[in-house]
């Protein structure tokens, strides 16, 4: 199996655009947020609606739109009528998902520009006669748990990923509550930096592990929030990528693994499988070996701060079980060897689902611009995108993302 791409041609993001992410858009529609946030991007790369050969559309859950099939009105919407399009889902890896795809649109030579754009609006799924939201939205995230045993059992997302936090714990002694406490506290505190982000706050250690209890080992700061918002980015070809604009930034790694859904399939749950084979796929890929080294900034899944002490591992940082100890050393920090999650990741920016991945994408490609402002990683050349969805991580998109020179 040839993992570097065989004949395929080069892609460059050439043009981005991101709305704010926020609890609640009460003003916007789904479809007006994926407006704002193509238009950004169009603009962005200097070109002219028509020139845009296809989209590909990440949108997570069709409950949380009230709307099946939401991709067909956003591509009205954009006015890109008789254009190829495809909408993608795979959970909390939609918008990861959603740029491979269009990757291998552009780099197969099928065509030369592609949107891709995700966009999530989880709290118009309410509870008019109750008044109440929240319910609502984890009815409809069950529907995508098993329904023959997972959701009778009211199983969510918290508490499938605790199951794999406390295996980790049991098994190497890591994530502590402490650790996962100075996560919460660097991604909130990074957000702070982040004009678009959903939850700025300075907070302490003892704060988050006072705040109230979710379900075990997660407190009410180590998850991530609820979050409405869309994310776009304009890839094209090699040529036509140094046609229209003088800072391309090149996709060099793309990886993607799908494991068993149901848990039972797997050897076990304290490690995810499917991240540790796109991330590997995407490196040799990118011809990238040690990847502390090789990697100026990482943008992780951390829809709690368990989880992203297990991505250090999975994405190679570290060996496995060694991952609480780069929070502990600061190697994490954005003043650390490998700065994670200076957008402030899913918890501080937050998780429109479908729009993540993209929202990753567009904050490393910020870096390696040079136009992340208060933020900037220094002299930032190449970094990694980790997109994962699914209850104990069903699927992972990795991409290796590079500036030019």
């Amino acid at each position: 199996m040839n993992h570097q791409g065989g004949s395929m041609g080069r892609v460059a993001i050439v043009g981005m655009g991101t709305t704010k992410f926020r609890a609640r858009w009460v003003e916007k529609t789904y479809f007006e947020l994926a407006f704002e946030a193509a238009k950004m991007a169009i603009e962005d790369a200097g070109i002219e609606k028509d020139r845009i050969d296809c989209a590909v559309y990440g949108i997570y859950n069709d409950f949380f739109q009230r709307q099946y099939q939401p991709d067909a009105f956003v591509h009205d919407y954009l006015g890109l009528g008789l254009k190829p399009a495809v909408r993608v889902n795979t959970g909390g890896a939609t918008g990861g998902s959603a740029l491979r795809i269009g990757y291998a649109e552009v780099a197969s030579g099928l065509y030369d520009i592609c949107l891709v754009l995700g966009v999530e609006k989880c709290n118009d799924c309410f509870n008019y006669e109750m008044g109440i939201t929240t319910p609502e939205v984890l009815r409809a995230i069950l529907y995508t748990a098993d329904m023959t045993y997972d959701n009778p059992a009211g199983r969510t997302a918290a508490s499938g990923f605790a199951l794999a936090v406390i295996a980790h714990r049991e098994k190497y002694g890591n994530p502590t509550e402490e650790q996962m406490a100075k996560v919460s506290v660097k991604n909130h505190f990074n957000a702070t930096k982040n004009p678009i982000a959903q939850s700025p706050q300075v907070l302490t250690v003892d704060e988050v592990l006072k705040s109230r209890k979710i379900v075990e080992p997660f407190k009410f700061y180590d998850n991530c929030l609820y979050t409405e918002g869309s994310s776009a980015v304009i890839l094209a070809s090699e040529k036509v990528a140094r046609q229209i604009t003088k800072k391309p930034v090149w996709i060099t790694g793309v990886g993607a693994s799908t494991d068993y859904v149901m848990p039972g399939n797997r050897p076990n749950i304290y490690t995810f499988e499917s991240s540790r084979v796109a991330a590997k796929k995407a490196y040799q890929m990118a011809g990238i070996r040690n990847p502390l080294k090789d990697l100026d900034l990482a943008e992780l899944h951390d829809a709690f701060t368990g989880t992203e002490i297990m991505a250090y591992e999975d994405c190679f940082f570290c060996e496995e079980g060694q991952g609480g100890a780069l929070i502990d050393d600061g190697v994490v920090m954005p003043d650390g060897e490998l700065p994670v999650n200076l957008s402030g990741g899913l918890i501080g920016c937050g998780h429109a689902v479908g729009a993540t991945g993209v929202m990753q994408t567009y904050e490393v490609a910020l870096h390696l611009r040079g136009e992340a402002g208060e933020r900037q990683m220094k002299n930032a050349r190449r970094g990694l995108v980790q997109s994962i969805g699914g209850t104990l991580c069903t699927w992972t998109v990795c991409l290796v993302l590079e500036r030019e020179g």
